[in-house]
Formats: C-alpha cells, structure tokens, sequence
C-alpha cells in the first residue's frame, strides 16, 4: 500500500539533517520503508521501437542488451522465476532486507500491447509479499496516454517509478547516440506523467563526444524544470559489441578522466533539487564486456572520492540550484506526442509471444 504522501515529502529533505552530502537512494528507501530494501532486476523479454524499425533499426550506438542483462547472456527465464530467484539471491546476501522492489530494467518496459503490460505488472507485485513496489525502465516516446494511465492505476494501491532514459537535452547528442527521439519527447512525457500518483526518475549520461561542460550542467538544470522526483547519473562507457565500443578501440573518441567525472558530476548535482533523490551515481558493466573507462569499475572508491569533493568545496546537493521561474505543477499537459508506429504497437490487442510471465511454455 503506499505511504502517506507527507511522510513521502518529509524524508526527501532528512538527509541533510542526517549530516549526507546528497540525498541518496538507499537511505532514503530505508526512511519509507523501515529497513533495507533492494531492487530485484526483470527481463521480460521486452524490445525497443529503435531496434525493431519502429523509429530505427540498430540501437543505441553505446548499448547491447546482453551486457546489462544476465538473463539475455543465459536462457530468458519466466518473470516469476526471475522474482522468486531473485529475491532468493537478495536474502542470501543480506540477512536483514524489509521489502523488494521488481524492478523491469532491460530494454523498453512499455513496449507491449496494453493489457500484456497490465498482466505482466501485475503479476511482478503479486508473487511475493515483500514486494514494495514497482520500477520500469522505458523510453519517453513509449508511453501514450493508455500506458500512463495504466500505471497511475497501479500506482494508486503500490510504490511505482517510471525510468526514462532522458540522457541529455541536446538533440545533436540524441542523434550521436542514435536514440531516435528528441528532446520534445521527454518534455512531453514528462508534462503528462506529473499528477498521476506515480514517481519519475531520469537517466543522464555524463561524457557525451562534443557535450562541453555548460551542455551538461544545462541538462541538470532541466531536471528541476520538469520536475522529477529522482535521478540515475551515468559515466559514458564503452562495452565490446557496439560502435562506441569501435570508435574507442580505434581512438577516435576518450572517455572522461577520473577526476574530471568526479569534478563535473558534483558540479551537476549542486544544481540538482535537495528534494531528488539520487539513485545511482556511476555506471560500470560486466570486466569481460568493459573497454573503457575501467575506473568505473571502482564502484565503493568512486562514491568515497565524490563526498570528499563535496566536503572539500563545502558544498551539497543542490549548493547552486534554482527554482525554475515556471512550477512543474504549473506547467499545461500537452497533447500526446508519442509515434503513430509505437502507439500502434502498444494499442493492439492480443500477446506478444516474446514475453515471459508464469504460465507459458
């Protein structure tokens, strides 16, 4: 059931009376939920309309599915085996853990006809007890108006983020990345996901070829401006089996520097609401897929070097934002943008085969 939206309001700001340099995500869990609660990953076999020829035919140029996802480097196992493993592996990690969140993490979550997603979604909070709640990685062209109101119904009895892979507001590196969509699509998202009960959170890539300094902290400053209520920070990298991988190999693009990352995401999240949480930092893959850079690797190492710059500046989260002039509450909902070849996609009727629940075979 969800929390009292005050309680939700409240813990959002505790960390700074916690003494923390950034409001981060599993604190903040810990506060809504009483203990440690963890993400349990989902491949439901999903695609994505730029690799099926809705929008594009090849990707992203720095992302391979196998690499993100263990179940699509071994056989795709059914969304309740997957659960019910999961939340297995979890337990015998940790020997205190309140609660799980399914988690649909590979590829685009609501890619699918309507009420294939509804089955799907609602099985992953139905299986276990524990489960808290709901997380869904897509894209912002993805979700007409039948897929968020959807999820505003889930919402209203469950925890529900929805993940948008924003990755920047430029188009010119929209178009490097060969995401196939702009940054109106986000907008637009964005405007018609807010109200609807359930949280956003976006994902940024920090290290884009031809991105400067001022691009990036232009990016943080759209987070508060559309108002989302968390956020996923990602160093670019490059993983074998993809252009970016190539063009590294060959030398034709650098990944940022150590320090230089560390210096340009503390700078980001100055700017960065005190109210977002903060739910990933950096991003690394499997060694044997990793190129470049193999800092990211040095996960524990990296968190420690960027609260020693806060408190070597003297500074937090949020030091150097600014309330946007417009109130993301404020702003009108627009109409639906999403594609004509996604929106048919997900309004037809019937099952995509692909999808792994609980009672195919």
């Amino acid at each position: 059931m969800k929390q009292d939206a005050g309680r939700h309001a409240e813990s959002r700001i505790a960390w700074q009376e916690e003494g923390q340099v950034m409001n981060s995500f599993g604190a903040f869990l810990k506060r809504r939920h009483g203990g440690r609660v963890q993400r349990v990953s989902i491949d439901a076999g999903f695609t994505c309309p730029n690799v099926d020829v809705a929008v594009a035919r090849v990707g992203c140029n720095f992302f391979v599915n196998r690499t993100f996802s263990t179940s699509r480097r071994v056989r795709l196992q059914k969304v309740a085996e997957q659960l019910k493993s999961g939340i297995e592996t979890v337990r015998r990690r940790y020997s205190k853990v309140s609660g799980f969140i399914a988690y649909f993490q590979p590829a685009t979550n609501t890619y699918a006809p309507v009420e294939q997603l509804e089955e799907i979604f609602e099985l992953a909070l139905s299986i276990h007890p524990e489960i808290v709640g709901l997380a869904i990685g897509t894209r912002p062209d993805c979700v007409p108006e039948s897929v968020l109101s959807l999820i505003e119904r889930l919402a209203k009895q469950h925890d529900v983020s929805v993940e948008y892979g924003m990755q920047t507001i430029h188009d010119s590196s929209l178009d490097w990345m060969n995401r196939a969509h702009r940054h109106e699509h986000m907008i637009n998202a964005m405007d018609r996901s807010r109200n609807r009960n359930f949280e956003t959170c976006s994902h940024v890539i920090l290290g884009i070829p031809g991105e400067t300094h001022e691009m990036m902290m232009q990016t943080a400053n759209e987070i508060s401006v559309l108002g989302f209520d968390a956020i996923k920070l990602h160093n670019l990298y490059a993983v074998k089996g993809t252009p970016l991988g190539t063009e590294v190999l060959e030398g034709k693009v650098k990944m940022l520097e150590y320090e230089t990352y560390i210096k340009t995401l503390v700078d980001f999240l100055e700017r960065i609401s005190p109210e977002v949480i903060v739910e990933r930092i950096s991003g690394d893959a499997p060694p044997d897929f990793l190129i470049a850079p193999k800092w990211c690797l040095k996960k524990s190492e990296l968190r420690l070097a960027i609260e020693e710059e806060f408190k070597r500046r003297g500074t937090i989260q949020g030091s150097r934002w600014k309330a946007p002039e417009i109130a993301p509450s404020s702003r009108p909902i627009p109409p639906d943008l999403t594609p004509e070849k996604i929106s048919d996609h997900i309004e037809q009727r019937g099952r995509l085969p692909v999808l792994k629940l609980q009672d195919q075979p």
